[in-house]
């Protein structure tokens, strides 16, 4: 990782920056996963109800049959996702601690699910990068190859030591980019 890359990472962190300084945990598809996303879905919608314009199960927990961290990612469309008093205080009550806060990528902001491992990816409802998200998802689902060669590039990577669990997000980006490449065309 490059120091302006990490200065970037430590700069979107709301509150202290955790170190992995080891390897990334990947397990066999467990088909308990969609019923996880399913309870985090429920406790999201009933804490926010209309504002919850989108909420989608996304990332490797999604795709049956690939290996993963056992983090059930989530992808939540709000009216405008910079407005954090609109929709952050409700989550936070429901146990959601805010974690990240990127104004300068599509207005990002990830909070960590209560209880069990869990990533809510917020952007506001008309991000592309909603699309992106769902549209590799549905690729990976719908296309064994592409399934088999970004599962051989996490686990070829997840044995690496990482000063930064996001280090690991980051050394995948050339092959999400391909697949993504190959949904288009």
């Amino acid at each position: 990782m490059t120091p302006e890359r990490e200065a970037e990472v430590l700069a979107a962190r709301v509150g202290a920056t955790p170190q992995l300084n080891g390897t990334i945990h990947l397990e066999a598809y467990d088909p308990a996963w969609p019923q996880r996303y399913a309870d985090f879905a429920g406790f999201i919608r009933r804490a926010l109800g209309d504002r919850a314009r989108l909420l989608e199960h996304v990332g490797s927990t999604a795709v049956p049959g690939l290996s993963a961290k056992p983090v059930i990612d989530m992808v939540l469309a709000v009216q405008d996702s910079s407005d954090e008093p609109a929709y952050v205080p409700d989550l936070v009550q429901a146990g959601y601690v805010l974690h990240i806060r990127e104004p300068g990528w599509h207005q990002h902001r990830l909070l960590r699910a209560p209880v069990v491992a869990g990533n809510l990816h917020v952007f506001s409802a008309d991000c592309s990068e909603i699309g992106r998200m769902l549209v590799f998802r549905d690729r990976l689902r719908a296309h064994a190859g592409d399934r088999l060669f970004y599962e051989a590039a996490k686990h070829a990577l997840a044995g690496r030591i990482w000063k930064y669990e996001q280090e690991y997000a980051d050394a995948k980006t050339g092959v999400v980019e391909e697949i993504l490449r190959r949904a288009q065309a």
